[in-house]
């Protein structure tokens, strides 16, 4: 814990309330860590959208903007713009968007630091480039931070959860579970190929709402369904816990070197083991034999379904207790905070 109580400003992006409720993995993240912040006595005001309910002193500028909307600059510069204004008079600023770090340094602004959530090595690797030249940049994993090794990353820290807020289940709903979003990328048909395959039912529990989301589903996955493959639609926090709890294991077959994987955590904090693909940051949340299994086509997704019985529902839970939680999440947030005041 920190001895000196600091006043830390976190902007979150302008597209879902913070917590978000429903589909929102940044979102959560800046939930957990800002309420961690708090609760250790530091001065915390997070700026996002108005309709946010995260317990910390907040500041907004607006809703949510609809679907139609996300992703668009003129809505997120106005968001950032209105967030360093808010933040002001804080010591640290710790942002979560995109186009703030340019607005920061165009303005001179000083001890700020940012997190890069997406793929440091795609179209934003540029962008990225010169945020690591001018301020402490943050991965959040390791292979993240190594598919653009010219990128300065200051450091690598785990995305982390309360464990106490996943109460465990026991796995006695006998389904698999897919949890995330309808794109390619996420597996979803992948997921409902295996399970059928397996003979094991399969609940897909999915955001679909923009359009690519809705075709995808529409040409990939809608075909698959019916028997044991059934969609569920897109679960709130709620839901996702008791789907998570009754599951048992998360059908995880990630076709991308995804940056981290939040709901991988959000699993084994439920005790459900996971299954995926040893691609992106899965190796550094899944312990191969004893949290889940890494699979590297589906013939070993397959036998690993067979193997499940193999693994303790505890240790899933204890592994996220010792390696992923809010407070160590926290702690290296507050370790680099308190390295930037000193420069």
């Amino acid at each position: 814990m920190s001895s000196t109580s600091l006043s830390i400003g976190l902007l979150a992006p302008p597209w879902v309330p913070v917590p978000p409720p429903a589909y929102g993995g940044t979102e959560l993240v800046v939930d957990q860590l800002a309420r961690e912040l708090d609760r250790l006595g530091h001065r915390v005001t997070l700026f996002a959208t108005r309709d946010s309910t995260c317990r910390v002193a907040r500041a907004a500028v607006s809703d949510a903007p609809p679907a139609q909307r996300i992703g668009q600059s003129v809505v997120e510069l106005d968001h950032v713009m209105a967030g360093y204004e808010a933040l002001a008079g804080c010591d640290i600023v710790h942002d979560h968007t995109l186009f703030g770090p340019a607005w920061a340094t165009a303005r001179g602004r000083d001890r700020v630091v940012t997190t890069c959530h997406g793929p440091l090595d795609g179209e934003l690797h540029d962008i990225y480039l010169r945020y690591g030249k001018l301020l402490p940049l943050v991965a959040i994993s390791a292979d993240q931070a190594a598919r653009a090794p010219d990128i300065a990353v200051d450091r690598v820290i785990h995305h982390g959860i309360r464990p106490d807020e996943y109460p465990p289940g026991d796995g006695d709903g006998g389904y698999l579970l897919f949890l995330g979003r309808m794109t390619p990328e996420k597996g979803a048909r992948e997921a409902a190929l295996t399970a059928r395959a397996a003979g094991v039912p399969l609940l897909l529990a999915a955001k679909k709402r923009e359009r690519s989301e809705c075709e995808y589903f529409a040409s990939e996955v809608a075909p698959l369904l019916g028997g044991d493959v059934q969609y569920v639609g897109e679960a709130d926090h709620e839901r996702k816990l008791e789907l998570l709890r009754g599951a048992r294991a998360l059908l995880n077959p990630i076709c991308w070197p995804e940056p981290f994987g939040l709901v991988m955590l959000e699993a084994l904090a439920c005790g459900t083991p996971v299954l995926s693909h040893p691609a992106g940051a899965a190796p550094e949340i899944v312990t191969h034999g004893v949290t889940g299994f890494l699979c590297p086509d589906r013939a070993a997704l397959l036998a690993a379904v067979v193997r499940l019985p193999e693994l303790d529902r505890a240790a899933c839970r204890r592994e996220v207790a010792e390696r992923f939680s809010t407070a160590r999440m926290a702690a290296d947030h507050l370790a680099l905070y308190e390295d930037l005041m000193r420069r």
